[in-house]
């Protein structure tokens, strides 16, 4: 029998989700970010729940090829752009749409001979301070790919820093305006966070849609069904469902009493006589080694708690709630990580990655190759 931890995929909690967020900015089209392999998913694994999207973004250029593998003919977005000046041939060959955010990338495709332009989106620096053109080099970037007979349509986009938080998104938008004012092009500014909270605010200085919805939204976390604004928003605040779940199983039960020790550091001591499960997942599965005793997860689909520390291939749950209500547990009794359980419980990517004091993308991201995977 194989080691029984597993993360399964729920196709039907993509589409849900797809469908929630095409709700929130009617009147744009939809890119389905799957970088890092789907947020951890897998691209093959969610294909087919998202290809009702109406393009794939991305980093790499192995996920693109991926893609066009599975029969996607669509747009697919690098989301970063090239990264050398070959790229540009593969861009060709597999008809993607890239992102052009510094002026080396400018120089590649002036020097990059085509017979079949390239849609490209120029990315606005609008005060995330990662990638992208300052506003006053904005205009020239546009004029410069404007020019180019291997340039065939420029979109316009930039990236929201704060679109989770109480800062929001004026100081940016306003940024974003004013750079791109009067300049023809599709325009993109929304991630998760700003389709859920601030999609419908207006939006000026162009000729098309009026909204930060505008022309393309980029839906990312919320499509995997966590909150890009936890805690404070849920995941079911925004009507998401989890589209991943962790399980295992108890493989081991012991008997401790006051005083005893659980797990490396015995960072954990008992006061009172309690049982606790041995769960078949540490951190060599991708789980938190960092998650502290406390942190949530269900036990027979009952909400208890890790004890002490997490070990490279166990770690250990309190199973007194389940001893005071009188529920029978022991090995080979599920285990829920994360995610919804055969019987309904959930338990939010969100709320386990609070308690380890990091964000659901890194649990998603983190699920480690040596876990099986299942579609359900």
């Amino acid at each position: 029998m194989p080691r029984p931890i597993l993360a399964t995929v729920h196709p039907q909690a993509l589409r849900h989700n797809l469908a929630r967020l095409r709700a929130c900015a009617p009147d744009a089209r939809v890119w389905a970010v799957v970088k890092a392999n789907a947020y951890g998913h897998g691209i093959e694994r969610v294909f087919d729940a998202l290809r009702g999207a109406d393009g794939f973004a991305l980093l790499d250029l192995d996920e693109a090829q991926r893609l066009r593998a599975l029969d996607w003919r669509g747009p697919i977005l690098l989301l970063e752009g090239v990264f050398e000046p070959r790229d540009l041939e593969l861009c060709s060959r597999l008809r993607l749409w890239h992102t052009v955010h510094c002026t080396e990338q400018i120089d590649w495709l002036a020097a990059h001979k085509t017979q079949q332009p390239q849609r490209v989106f120029l990315k606005l620096n609008s005060g995330m301070n990662r990638l992208g053109f300052a506003p006053a080099a904005f205009r020239n970037a546009w004029a410069r790919l404007n020019a180019l007979p291997q340039v065939e349509e420029i979109a316009l986009m930039t990236h929201f820093s704060d679109a989770d938080g109480a800062r929001g998104v004026a100081h940016q938008v306003a940024a974003f305006e004013a750079a791109s004012a009067g300049l023809p092009g599709e325009r993109s500014l929304c991630n998760s966070a700003a389709i859920l909270r601030h999609a419908q605010l207006p939006l000026h200085g162009g000729d098309g849609p009026t909204t930060l919805a505008a022309d393309w939204v980029r839906a990312g976390i919320a499509l995997y069904g966590a909150a890009p604004d936890h805690p404070q928003h849920r995941a079911t605040d925004w009507g998401l469902l989890p589209a991943l779940s962790l399980a295992s199983r108890l493989i081991g039960v012991q008997q401790l009493q006051p005083g005893e020790t659980v797990g490396y550091g015995s960072t954990f001591c008992t006061s009172v006589p309690m049982r606790i499960g041995l769960v078949a997942c540490g951190y060599a599965d991708g789980y938190p080694r960092h998650a502290p005793t406390g942190t949530p997860v269900l036990v027979g689909g009952v909400r208890t708690r890790v004890l002490g520390r997490v070990s490279m291939d166990m770690l250990a749950v309190d199973l007194a709630p389940l001893d005071a209500a009188g529920l029978a547990c022991g090995v080979g009794t599920e285990v829920l990580l994360w995610g919804r359980s055969p019987c309904g419980a959930l338990l939010p990517v969100d709320e386990v990655a609070h308690a380890a004091g990091t964000i659901a993308y890194q649990l998603l991201c983190a699920i480690a190759p040596r876990v099986p995977f299942a579609s359900c």
